[in-house]
């Protein structure tokens, strides 16, 4: 009796113990992980992620018997001098992962703890339960822990006595052989779910356990326990055979050829990934599957967030891909405490499902699009609200302001995820019925429309679903979905990389593998707020089966991890153009994506690689500047040329008022360039660009040709690049504080009398060549902004930067702004406002502006 009291004991104290578990302690996070995990923390159906081998740079090349072949990391990784340094980056990679390794044996201890009291109950009267249901409940779990304590053991002495000799690769060959324990475990998986979910419904006592599972926080942790569910906790064996395989990966990176840990690690990682990959063979089908009430199996192909045109408003759904439907559901609000669940808003069957024809447009909706300066100035709060909250984390009672400011971000972030996309995406009903989603690339409507149209290739049957199935189906979304939250940062692990905040250097080479010949072109994509934008497009290479374009594009990149190319096929005819501005009629003939990974593209060197898309392969080439270095102006002691010599010398030189290139460029652009979309924000071709600069620096007879010869995006880049390149900025460093001080006052009047005084103070050069800019851009560019969809905040958020920028001594002074992203969300922003509010002012003339005095006393 003794014994069965402790036990009761015991289970009182799991049942009583609760505080909100953190899934955000699995510390060590490798390339691309990502836990499986929902807004409320439950956790979904057991998945194991092979993304390492699908990433260009760690694709793992099999062998003639279907077997991976060891893997090398890119040649070049590891340079002589860098040894040391990659040595270190071993240690840091181990370090993170041992501190994972820590919080997991917790994790798994917590499964263990009930064990011994839900046991000692078995033989009483009032047992919680059964033998075999707590032996298959808690399979395997006892000796996954002996195995990772072991491991945990023998690796926390290695770290602590680091130097170039400790090897380690044997732990993790030992490591990797003894997953068989996880096979066992993963074969019982859903066994166990089943049986613990039952248990529950049947036991309250149970149930009050297995949501209450206390996890011990790390040795140096402040807080000593965290309260976890039982569902949740078995899920994390399965999460950590991903992780073991990504810190692999990360480890060969780091670790030199001639080592003596290279080969143990390259064979840990070979049996990982053979491992993984007969798992999923085995998961997938029944981690998507769904039973309906007559029996039949129905499985989840694709979900994912998309914004849908509802009764004339914008409306967030998750759309679910099925084998024979397509249903869009939204998320219901439900209590605190409570488990979420989806509302169906409507199903099409795919036997009904139809698409969009160029013919029917006449009937489409309008789309309601709001004006980009409202999608710009969103982001700029954004920026403000990010760096808001790393100031907040700093201070020493921050953290509750954190919260908040976390709230408001995912609110900013939502609602310009739910505003930006305006590519239309129409489905319909046989029967009549239309709907109409908005997607923000060309990328996401092909991948929707290639899936569905795979399934229709079936001899599919129309289905219609009783008031029960549509409940069980409807119910089963969120056991079922892969995309767990909607792609904001504020829904991001601080852990998780930001992104990239610089220029993208992208060369397209070339592409093979068109079976007939086209007129193709490549557009570029990188992801930007939760969203992809567009930013480049090659020109078309016409009738041909190898287009070889061999252009060079600069790319904004503001926290992006992703680079899209998608290949199409122009279209010529005239008559099939839709009525609608944002329906892309060229054929897609493919596309793919690549991550960023910083590591590959920050190298000072090209980097080339190839994606494969539909059996075409397109080759590029990358290199990316980041935002701190890119932000730099060189001080040059030039005076042939144009291009990084100072203003006052070109226009005395030359003897006018205005740089012979900006006026030329000017021309040009408002000659042919006016309608073009996107005109000063797509990238110019960087070949072209050069040529343009060499032939202003030379003074080439020819120019007038080749400006009329010229992509007019070249033209725009040419501009930009002449001021970017300017020794010091257009407004010049001395006024630089003054503008910033000006553009921060509040009221109108002490603005105004400000910034004209600015104006008036800055050299006459200087001047003449702003006001003509300004005319150009506000009184040409924007006036045609239905048709460029360039609108002045647009305007300012390309130029601002490239005109007030100070030059790198005047930058250094008091800098204390030390992230990308912070130098974006404080300087960046600024300079924006400031070009934006000249944008915004009635006309200025040179003469009046001299003429006037303002009642402005303050000396700049």
């Amino acid at each position: 009796m003794a014994v069965f009291f402790e036990a009761v004991c015991i289970i009182r104290s799991l049942i009583t113990s609760g505080s909100d578990f953190n899934y955000n302690t699995d510390g060590y996070e490798g390339d691309g992980a990502e836990d499986v995990k929902s807004q409320d923390g439950s956790e979904t159906l057991p998945y194991i992620d092979e993304s390492p081998t699908m990433s260009p740079q760690l694709c793992m090349p099999q062998g003639p018997d279907g077997e991976t072949v060891s893997p090398t990391p890119p040649e070049g990784l590891l340079p002589g001098g860098d040894i040391e340094k990659g040595l270190e980056m071993k240690k840091l990679v181990l370090s993170g992962f041992l501190a994972s390794e820590e919080i997991y044996l917790n994790q798994v201890e917590a499964l263990l703890l009930p064990i011994r009291p839900l046991k000692a109950t078995v033989p009483t009267s009032q047992p919680v339960l059964s033998m075999p249901q707590i032996e298959t409940i808690f399979y395997k779990i006892q000796d996954i822990f002996e195995i990772h304590k072991e491991f945990y053991d023998a690796l926390l002495p290695n770290i602590q006595q680091w130097d170039e000799k400790v090897t380690v690769g044997h732990l993790f060959q030992k490591l990797a052989s003894q997953l068989g324990v996880y096979k066992a475990f993963v074969d019982n998986y859903k066994v166990a779910l089943e049986t613990a979910e039952k248990c529950s419904q049947a036991n309250s006592q149970f149930q009050k356990i297995s949501e209450n599972l206390k996890v011990k926080g790390p040795k140096d942790s402040k807080d000593c326990t965290t309260t976890v569910s039982l569902e949740a906790l078995l899920y994390k064996p399965i999460d950590r055979v991903t992780r073991s395989t990504l810190v692999l990966h990360d480890l060969l990176k780091h670790t030199p050829k001639d080592h003596p840990d290279f080969p143990l690690l390259q064979d840990a990682l070979r049996i990982s990934q053979n491992f993984l990959s007969s798992i999923n063979e085995e998961i997938d089908p029944r981690r998507t599957a769904v039973t309906t009430p007559k029996g039949e199996a129905r499985q989840l192909v694709k979900d994912g967030f998309l914004v849908e045109v509802s009764e004339s408003s914008r409306k967030l759904r998750h759309v679910f891909l099925f084998t024979d439907l397509l249903l869009c559901a939204k998320l219901k609000k439900t209590a605190v405490g409570r488990h979420q669940q989806y509302e169906c808003k409507w199903y099409i069957p795919l036997a009904d499902l139809t698409f969009q024809t160029l013919d029917d447009c006449d009937t489409c909706p309008s789309i309601q699009v709001l004006p980009e300066h409202e999608i710009e100035e969103m982001k700029i709060k954004i920026s403000v609200t990010k760096s808001e909250i790393q100031k907040e984390k700093k201070a020493p009672k921050g953290q509750s302001r954190v919260e908040r400011l976390r709230k408001k971000m995912n609110e900013q972030e939502s609602w310009l995820l739910l505003h930006s996309p305006t590519i239309p995406f129409r489905i319909h009903n046989k029967h009549g019925k239309s709907f109409l989603f908005l997607l923000s690339s060309d990328y996401e409507r092909s991948e929707w429309r290639e899936s569905i149209q795979k399934l229709q290739k079936k001899d599919l049957q129309a289905c219609v679903l009783s008031s029960v199935e549509l409940q069980v189906l409807t119910s089963s979304c969120f056991k079922l979905r892969t995309v767990h939250n909607i792609p904001v940062t504020s829904n991001k692990d601080d852990e998780e990389s930001p992104g990239l905040y610089g220029f993208l250097h992208v060369i397209v080479h070339s592409a093979k593998g068109f079976k007939e010949s086209a007129n193709l072109y490549c557009t570029l994509e990188v992801d930007s707020y939760g969203y992809f934008v567009s930013k480049a497009k090659t020109r078309v290479f016409r009738d041909t089966t190898e287009p070889q374009w061999n252009e060079e594009f600069e790319i904004e990149l503001e926290g992006s991890q992703y680079l899209r190319i998608l290949c199409y096929e122009k279209c010529y005819d005239k008559s099939m153009l839709n009525k609608d501005d944002n329906e892309i009629v060229d054929k897609i003939m493919g596309k793919g994506q690549v991550q960023l990974d910083p590591q590959t593209v920050q190298s000072k060197n090209w980097h080339m690689d190839v994606i494969e898309m539909n059996g075409i392969k397109v080759e590029f080439s990358m290199k990316f500047t980041s935002r701190d270095l890119s932000l730099k102006r060189t001080p040059s002691k030039k005076q042939s040329g144009v291009f990084g010599v100072k203003i006052n010398v070109v226009t005395k030189r030359e003897r006018s008022k205005v740089p012979y290139i900006v006026r030329q460029c000017i021309e040009e652009v408002e000659k042919r360039g006016i309608d073009e979309v996107g005109i000063y924000r797509i990238s110019g071709v960087a070949t072209d660009i050069q040529a343009l600069k060499t032939a202003f620096d030379t003074n080439t007879k020819d120019i007038l040709v080749m400006l009329s010869d010229m992509d007019i995006n070249a033209i725009a880049g040419t501009l930009k690049l002449y001021f970017r390149e300017l020794p010091e900025p257009l407004l010049t460093d001395r006024l630089y504080p003054a503008f910033m001080e000006g553009i921060a006052l509040s009221d109108p009047a002490a603005k105004e009398n400000c910034m004209m005084h600015l104006l008036r103070s800055l050299p006459d050069p200087n001047l003449m060549t702003f006001l003509t800019l300004l005319e150009h851009l506000k009184r040409r560019v924007a006036e045609k902004e239905p048709i460029n969809k360039m609108s002045l905040h647009n305007l300012a958020t390309v130029f601002g930067p490239t005109l007030l920028r100070p030059s790198e001594s005047e930058s250094a002074k008091g800098q204390h702004i030390t992230s990308a992203s912070d130098i974006w969300s404080h300087d960046v922003m600024a300079q924006v406002q400031v070009l934006l509010y000249y944008l915004q002012h009635p006309p200025i003339s040179f003469a009046e502006l001299k003429r006037n005095t303002l009642y402005f006393s303050t000396d700049v």
